[in-house]
């Protein structure tokens, strides 16, 4: 059936009118001021970066990469979210790192390959349920690096699992903390 052009422009305004309206709100933020997890972020952070940027001083490899800073955001300032659990911190920088280094050693370094690599990674990630937002950068800094195989190892790997190390000791030194909440 063919409506006619007024009632189509009708509709059309009125979608567009909902659409925007889902962005119009008066909620303010849950999240509450704690200076006890203020200062175990403060902690955990340090100490999780610091140890990464002793061992590539150390060693000369790369054990760090800007990513990892955000990973310690979730992993001591949203410790029992979903998205900080070793799961995702690991398996998330490794499911993003791969998709980046597959992207880049097939096509190379362009626009097209920095938004696809980006795009497959949240894509894999969610069918993997390793969904870890700060790996969602791993492809890009791949990318952009022209990044070798090893990459994935180190610092990928070695330094997602020092992450979670440290958020293991950190955060279970809290007495109402309880990390993980989950393994698998």
């Amino acid at each position: 059936m063919n409506s006619s052009p007024k009632a189509s422009a009708k509709e059309d305004i009125s979608y567009t009118q909902s659409y925007f309206s889902k962005m119009i709100t008066t909620a303010r933020s849950p999240l509450k001021i704690d200076v006890k997890d203020a200062v175990t972020g403060l902690v955990g952070g340090t100490v999780s970066i610091l140890l990464l940027a002793i061992l590539t001083q150390l060693t000369s490899s790369p054990w760090l990469m800007a990513p990892f800073g955000a990973s310690c955001v979730l992993a001591f300032g949203l410790w029992n979210a979903p998205l900080s659990q070793p799961r995702n911190i690991i398996g998330g920088h490794l499911v993003a790192t791969l998709v980046g280094l597959t992207i880049y050693h097939l096509f190379g370094n362009n626009p097209y390959t920095l938004g696809i690599g980006v795009g497959l990674a949240i894509f894999f990630m969610m069918l993997t349920k390793t969904t870890h937002p700060p790996a969602g950068a791993d492809p890009i800094v791949v990318i952009l690096g022209a990044s070798s195989w090893n990459y994935i190892i180190n610092p990928v790997l070695i330094g997602s699992i020092v992450i979670v190390i440290v958020a293991l000791l950190i955060n279970n030194v809290r007495s109402n903390r309880s990390y993980p909440t989950y393994w698998i």
